[in-house]
């Protein structure tokens, strides 16, 4: 490998695992989200020319952080605040020795309720924390929320410029403030971990699901007593120790009622099942505990070899009342046709939502598909795994469709029973 080429790797892999936490830290110390992204760009540029003659870093993310402090230093200096007392403390001298990020970085949670405060826009809280906390690029963010980049680049640069002209406070809220801030921020922690479903780049994916889960966690240990927080680290935690097990060893996708229990991570699952039962002791109940609570009792029926469909269905009226979301309702739909062993009936629920949300919805698609099939209605099944695959970026889930589209397309002598995803 050439010099230029493992600078390069060194950079990237710096920015997948480190960018979140140094930006977090540097805003955090200069109260300025869009200053110190633009040091830690000038940190990076800096590093593709020096890195190649002087070799990487032992410590890419320290060596970042410094060149960073050192341009916001310069800067501060070229605005006359160079006196301040404030830089003084934080920066005594040009020599500093470069310090290494901090190893439980809490200033990514403060960051976060900051990006929550009531007076940003609630449309962009959640965009804000996902790009300003975890690093992810206006474009990314922009295919979740279902606008185009240059709408969302637009209202994050709003965002931040807002904060910086407005004066809003660096701190963590006040007791009375924490309701409405909490819900966005787990808001944008469950969005960053579905969208690492979408995302062909293994490794990308996986990251982000830890880095989604690790801050899941952090908010649930820093608010013991807010039951969606636990839920939700319930919720990512029960989700993320099957990971593992969606793939084989070939690299294909394994659905949940195929996978081998013995190969998800015990440890994840046991501090999850911890948290959704600290949840539930505090008797207020909501979305992301009932969603637990179904991934819980998936879990529990694959184990035991008998979903509890019924039980399920009940969960996901539950879930409906509360948050009546696409998603839920296909899932509602699906374990209804279960429960009832009547794929018709699962059918109609699916058939009842609004055409224009689903029309472009690949688990929309591939629900249907999987009822048509058991309903028997191969042809209509085999067009429906069509729409789905279209919808469908992954190659492993690709694989799996198209899979299950073949079985569909067979002479019914030649069909083995479909699994649910």
């Amino acid at each position: 490998m050439t010099a230029d080429a493992a600078a390069r790797a060194a950079a990237e892999r710096a920015a997948r695992h480190h960018y979140g936490r140094l930006v977090a830290w540097l805003a955090w110390q200069w109260r300025d989200i869009a200053g110190a992204e633009d040091a830690l760009g000038e940190a990076f540029a800096r590093a593709l020319v020096r890195w190649p003659a002087d070799g990487v870093p032992q410590a890419p993310q320290a060596w970042l952080l410094e060149v960073a402090r050192r341009e916001l230093l310069t800067a501060a200096r070229r605005r006359r605040l160079a006196e301040d007392p404030t830089l003084r403390v934080l920066f005594p001298g040009d020599e500093a020795a470069a310090p290494e990020p901090p190893a439980v970085p809490d200033e990514r949670l403060r960051l976060m309720f900051v990006c929550a405060h009531p007076a940003i826009d609630a449309g962009v809280r959640s965009a804000l924390m996902l790009q300003v906390v975890l690093g992810l690029d206006a474009a990314r963010i922009a295919s979740a929320f279902l606008v185009k980049p240059e709408a969302m680049g637009k209202r994050l640069s709003r965002a931040k410029a807002k904060i910086k002209t407005t004066g809003i406070r660096f701190d963590e809220p006040e007791a009375r403030e924490l309701p409405e801030r909490v819900a966005a921020v787990l808001e944008a922690v469950y969005g960053a971990y579905t969208l690492h479903w979408g995302d062909v780049d293994d490794a990308a994916r996986g990251q982000l699901a830890e880095e989604a889960l690790y801050l899941a966690e952090l908010v649930a240990a820093h608010l013991p007593r807010e039951p969606e927080a636990l839920g939700l680290a319930a919720l990512l935690g029960l989700c993320e120790a099957r990971r593992g097990a969606s793939r084989d060893e070939r690299g294909a996708f394994v659905a949940l009622d195929e996978q081998d229990p013995a190969r998800w991570n015990a440890a994840v699952e046991r501090r999850a099942e911890e948290a959704l039962a600290r949840a539930a002791a505090l008797g207020a109940p909501g979305p992301y505990q009932l969603e637990a609570c179904i991934q819980s009792a998936h879990m529990h029926g694959r184990r035991a070899g008998d979903v509890p469909w019924d039980a399920i269905v009940t969960l996901y009226a539950a879930l409906l009342a509360l948050s009546p979301s696409v998603g839920a309702r296909i899932g509602h739909a699906v374990a209804t046709a279960r429960a009832m062993d009547d794929a018709g009936a699962g059918l109609r629920l699916l058939e009842s939502l609004d055409p224009a949300q689903v029309a472009q919805h690949q688990p929309w698609w591939a629900a249907r598909a999987h009822l048509l099939g058991l309903a028997g209605r191969r042809a209509e099944a085999v067009d429906a795994y069509g729409r789905a695959l279209a919808l469908t970026a992954q190659p492993a889930l690709r694989d799996w469709l198209a899979a299950r589209m073949a079985r569909a397309a067979a002479p019914v002598d030649a069909q083995s029973p479909l699994s649910t995803a």
